[in-house]
């Protein structure tokens, strides 16, 4: 981080970067989910099976969180990264959790998406010719592992929280006659 107190923002080339990559991140996001959103909606046999198949609306599940976690989630953590120095007139807490939190985020949400997807697309297809507690079984490994992967988003999102509350907290001392 720069040493300079009154705007470490603006020459920290690292912390632009990844307040960058989180909205890079979000645009990324935002056209794979609208675009399979659209696919969805518009391909009669993908709308049947995610609507009428065991499982299927696994699929959905990952289409929301790509949107969620991905688009929303990323666009409210590059602002929160861009304002709250701004705000508090003092740089990020730590540069490094930012970092930290960047890709855990994305290795869970990318892992998130595509273990639903999988699960949903064997439990909609294994359906058609198993009984369903054959096809729980077969997709079962597949949603615990999914599971891990969400366990990353939660703690990439606790991660984020502290450091932008050990940013803030205490702002008042630093700003004169604030106090």
């Amino acid at each position: 981080m720069s040493t300079s107190h009154d705007a470490p923002w603006e020459t920290d080339v690292e912390y632009t970067r990844y307040t960058l990559w989180f909205l890079y991140a979000c645009i990324i996001y935002s056209l794979v989910g609208f675009s399979w959103g659209a696919l969805m909606g518009g391909i009669a046999e993908f709308r049947h099976f995610v609507d009428h198949r065991a499982h299927g609306s696994l699929i959905v599940r990952a289409h929301t969180h790509i949107n969620l976690l991905g688009w929303v989630e990323m666009a409210i953590f590059a602002a929160v990264y861009y304002f709250v120095p701004r705000l508090v007139k003092r740089p990020i807490f730590s540069l490094k959790l930012v970092k930290v939190h960047f890709w855990i985020h994305n290795i869970g949400l990318i892992g998130m998406v595509c273990l639903f997807t999988i699960a949903g697309i064997l439990g909609g297809t294994a359906s058609l010719s198993s009984p369903p507690d054959e096809v729980e079984a077969l997709i079962r490994p597949w949603l615990a592992t999914m599971g891990l992967f969400g366990t990353m988003v939660l703690v990439a999102n606790g991660i984020w929280g502290y450091n932008v509350f050990r940013s803030c907290v205490g702002w008042e001392k630093d700003v004169p006659g604030a106090t």
